[in-house]
């Protein structure tokens, strides 16, 4: 299952060999200051937006690599019914990452800690979960 990793100010979507074949693409990189929203998806279905293009795909099962369509230009590494980080971009080679993990919610956490430290606003904290305060 990719790995979502911070290294310096990005955020690294790791991927397996198989990952990658599948994909068509290789890690994702996206810089720290473009992320604009972090959540977690139950149910990631719901999350992916446009067609698969390149990438594997079969409903319900996986869908991995681009998505692309109104505009809009997202990567996706979703299985099964396995929750998903969901981060929203600006800027960045995609608009939005969609991927599955069994720790979502860490995850969720661990990456909108990591932009609060970048100095980005506008971070959406995991549900049922509040901000931490920071002083002014």
């Amino acid at each position: 299952m990719a790995q979502l990793v911070i290294e310096g100010a990005d955020l690294v979507v790791r991927l397996s060999l198989m990952e990658k074949l599948g994909a068509f693409h290789a890690d994702v990189r996206v810089p720290l200051t473009t992320v604009r929203a972090v959540r977690v998806a139950a149910d990631p279905w719901t999350e992916l937006r446009g067609l698969r293009a390149p990438g594997t795909g079969v409903p319900s099962v996986i869908s991995l690599g681009t998505r692309r369509g109104s505009g809009v230009r997202d990567f996706a590494a979703v299985y099964s019914h396995t929750p998903a980080v969901v981060i929203d971009a600006v800027g960045a080679e995609f608009d939005r990452l969609v991927i599955s993990s069994s720790k979502a919610w860490v995850e969720a956490e661990r990456i909108a800690t990591a932009v609060r430290s970048a100095s980005v606003d506008g971070i959406v904290p995991a549900p049922g979960r509040r901000a931490p305060r920071t002083s002014s």
